[in-house]
């Protein structure tokens, strides 16, 4: 009697720890096709960014800086060729937004204005790639306002308290951050940031390149 009433139990134990696991399998699907799907629609290439990216003209002001652009519009694609990684990056740092593309944080300049671009992404998702990443590699950020190409200078691990790494520059620079270590499981208690700088633009489009005043060069 009371070895089948200890059956029962186990039975009902391995069939809620069934239901969970495949509860669990089904949201990290659900979650995975839809950051796939997100990355397919807004995927773009300099001959269609015209039709699929923010116009400058239609860029109107939002957190309190001119000349950005307001949540969750594409902003273009980041592309580290050596790395294997492209992907959306849109605007915005919120869950909703990271959970399909990497999220521009508003607080910072867009890769068309002066100043330092800080965008964040996922570590187990779109920002894995970046566990390979090497001072020299070229970044590029393709937009509907030219394409800018950047060059790593390094890459530092920092607490996530570490808000230094969102300073203004004097020069363009971009900032790309993600959790660390890579491989851990739950919440990661550090940051993994790496830290590019601007070369030479190449411009895929007519339109002009804004600074961080709102001003045309």
């Amino acid at each position: 009697m009371g070895r089948n009433r200890t059956n029962r139990v186990v039975r009902r134990i391995e069939c809620g720890l069934l239901i969970v696991g495949v509860t669990c399998l089904l949201w990290v699907g659900a979650t995975s096709l839809s950051a796939f799907l997100y990355q397919v629609e807004h995927s773009v290439s300099p001959q269609t960014l015209d039709h699929s990216l923010v116009h400058p003209e239609a860029v109107r002001p939002a957190y309190g800086v001119e000349g950005a652009v307001e949540a969750p519009a594409p902003i273009g694609r980041l592309e580290i060729p050596r790395i294997g990684l492209s992907v959306v990056v849109a605007e915005g740092d919120d869950e909703n937004t990271l959970k399909v593309a990497v999220g521009h944080l508003p607080d910072t300049s867009l890769p068309w204005q002066e100043g330092n671009t800080a965008v964040a992404g996922h570590r187990d998702t779109l920002f894995r790639p970046l566990r390979r990443i090497q001072a020299g590699d070229e970044i590029r950020f393709v937009t509907g306002h030219g394409t800018f190409r950047y060059r790593v200078r390094r890459h530092t691990v920092v607490d996530p308290d570490a808000l230094w790494v969102l300073d203004a520059s004097p020069a363009a620079a971009l900032t790309l951050i993600t959790c660390y270590p890579f491989n851990y499981v739950g919440p990661a208690p550090r940051r993994f940031i790496v830290h590019a700088e601007r070369m030479a633009n190449v411009s895929e489009s007519s339109y002009e390149t804004v600074t961080r005043e709102g001003k045309t060069q």
